[in-house]
Formats: structure tokens, C-alpha cells, sequence
């Protein structure tokens, strides 16, 4: 019975890698004619909650108050962000992120722009699978901590979208032009963006404390972390901020912390 079990499982997270990789191909080819890359962060926004809804309406959930009160919470997060994410890309020129990977791959650019496109098809089964194993929490009714949960949740998506519109408005100021944004939560965290994109993942650490699979929302939380702060959040935001900004940005790093809000230091 286990058996069977792990094989309609394993079904279940291949049929979402797949779509993931078919979507992800076909995007790959509108990035060759568009040369924008950009539109691959906004698939992957709205990806991961498509597959987060997949693995949990799927899978045979004992739960459904707690079921539908995930699904909610993923397609808000990632419709929001893909939103935010695809009305940049439409109206900005593509991100200095993935120029400068044109520039450096040269006539590989585009080998390694399919290979990153597939990468990113495997993280959205990768990040959606906290929203499953928070999902598979078996006890009945809604408990204190799906409540605690939601409100971390709330608090970091309020956070995220506060972060988001202090940093259009600075940039929308033609007088910052080559500045940096220290202003509202810019001022104490570099990356507060991040942070409360980051701290959101704690809802589902939270809810799925009933869970068999409850490793994984832990899992999840440690390996975003990670991706953010170590190989594609803030490494390559930060490069191209100092690409584009200079001494002005590393003055910057200097009294503001990288991630976490912190009070600023004072240059000695």
C-alpha cells in the first residue's frame, strides 16, 4: 500500500515538472526573439503557485479548511509577485542582471539562457512543495498556529508590497537617478524585499506543524533562504548595483544591513 502510495506521489511531481519544463521552453523561445529575459522571474512567480494548487488537489489532503487556506495564500503570493514582476518587464528595458549574462556568455548566451530557463522549471516544483507539505497537516479544524501562521503571512506580504512600491517611487523620481534607495525599510535593510518574501515561508513552517512531510516546509525555508542571500537574490542584484552605482552603493553596504532590518551604522 506504501508503495502505491510513493508511486501516485512520484506521479503527481512529475507531471508537475513537466508542465513546468514545456512552459519554460516555450518562454525560452520568446526570450530569443524578444531578448528579454525577464519574463522568466515572472513565470516562475506564477508557476510555483500553479503547482503548489496541482500537488495538493492531487494528493488526497485530510484536510480541506487548511487545504483551501494554502491554496489561497500561494496564489495571492505569486499572482501578486508576477503581476508586480511582468508590468517591469513590459515597460523597463531588460534587467541589467541578465544583459550582463548575455555579455558574459557571448555566443553561448543562448545554451546557457535554455539551461537557466530549465533550472528555474525545476525550482517551481522545489518551492512549491512547502505549500504541499503544510497542506498534508492532518489535524482537524484550524489550530493556534495556522492562525499565527496567517499572520506572519499578512505581515510579510504587507511588508513585500510596502518595500516594492518605496522603491518605484524612488525610481520614478528622476532627481535619484544614479542614487540609492534608502528610504523606509531601504533604510535598514538592503534587501527588505527579500526579507519579507523570505519571512512569508514561515506561515507555512507553521501551518504544516501537523505534518508528516513537516521537514519540508523547514527544508524549504533554509534552501530560500539560501537562493536569496547566496546564489540568485541578492549576489546578483548587488552586482549590478554596483555595475551601475558605484562607490554610491558600496557606501551603501557599508551602514545598511544586507538583509535582515537592522539600525543603520554610522561610518566612522
Amino acid at each position: 500500500m506504501e508503495r502505491v502510495i510513493n508511486m501516485a506521489l512520484t506521479s503527481i511531481f512529475l507531471y508537475a515538472w513537466a508542465f513546468s519544463a514545456v512552459v519554460m521552453l516555450l518562454l525560452w523561445m520568446v526570450q530569443y526573439k524578444t531578448e528579454n529575459a525577464g519574463i522568466v522571474d515572472v513565470a516562475w512567480s506564477f508557476l510555483t503557485p500553479l503547482v503548489g494548487v496541482w500537488l495538493i488537489l492531487a494528493d488526497d489532503i485530510p484536510n480541506e479548511a487548511r487545504q483551501w487556506l494554502i491554496i489561497a495564500m500561494a496564489i495571492f503570493w505569486g499572482f501578486r509577485l508576477g503581476f508586480y514582476l511582468y508590468n517591469r518587464v513590459i515597460n523597463e528595458v531588460e534587467d541589467g542582471r541578465y544583459r550582463y549574462m548575455r555579455q558574459y556568455c557571448g555566443k553561448y548566451a543562448q545554451p546557457v539562457m535554455f539551461v537557466f530557463f530549465q533550472v528555474q522549471a525545476s525550482w517551481t516544483l522545489l518551492f512549491a512543495l512547502p505549500f504541499w507539505a503544510a497542506s498534508r497537516n492532518s489535524d482537524t479544524g484550524l489550530e493556534l498556529l495556522d492562525i499565527l501562521g496567517v499572520l506572519i503571512w499578512c505581515i510579510a506580504i504587507a511588508g513585500e508590497l510596502l518595500s516594492d512600491q518605496q522603491l518605484h517611487r524612488f525610481r520614478m523620481n528622476s532627481a535619484n537617478k544614479g542614487l540609492v534607495c534608502d528610504k523606509g525599510f531601504w533604510r535598514y535593510s538592503r534587501h527588505p524585499n527579500y526579507f519579507f518574501e523570505w519571512l512569508q515561508w514561515w506561515a507555512f513552517v507553521l501551518i504544516g506543524c501537523g505534518s508528516d512531510y513537516w521537514w519540508l516546509t523547514w527544508t524549504g525555508l533554509v534552501v530560500i533562504y539560501v537562493f536569496i542571500t547566496r546564489i540568485t537574490g541578492v549576489p546578483y542584484t548587488e552586482q549590478q548595483s554596483i555595475r551601475s552605482r558605484g562607490d554610491t552603493y558600496r557606501e551603501y553596504q557599508k551602514t545598511t544591513s544586507m538583509f535582515f532590518p537592522l539600525p543603520p551604522k554610522e561610518l566612522k
